[in-house]
């Protein structure tokens, strides 16, 4: 049940995140100047914290998204429902723990 939860935040919040990236890359072609700014905006402690949000979103609702395709489509699927979550969420750790360490050293300058 959580990680049908889950998937339905991370997927609207994936949704909202492309719609205003689709706008602020679009004004690159209206004024650059004001493309630029906007991109300059984005280098700030605050927002670099949102990125390690935005990177675990995609992840878990990559994963979780292949773990629902195995259990609708594969006939063992539903047998196996428990070890893939478990699956998916230790992929999901296993893959953040160095993004998040690698990211806030940029992010915080260490």
């Amino acid at each position: 049940m959580w990680s049908w939860v889950a998937h339905r935040i991370t997927g609207v919040t994936l949704f909202f995140f492309l719609f205003a990236h689709v706008i602020d890359t679009a004004m690159v072609r209206v004024s650059p100047e004001a493309y630029n700014v906007a991109v300059e905006t984005y280098k700030n402690p605050i927002v670099g914290l949102m990125e390690v949000g935005l990177v675990g979103a995609v992840l878990f609702h990559a994963f979780n998204g292949i773990r629902i395709i195995l259990v609708d489509f594969w006939w063992k699927g539903p047998r196996y429902q428990r070890q893939l979550t478990w699956g998916v969420l230790g992929i999901f750790v296993v893959l953040m723990v160095p993004f998040v360490i690698r990211h806030l050293s940029n992010v915080f300058g260490h």
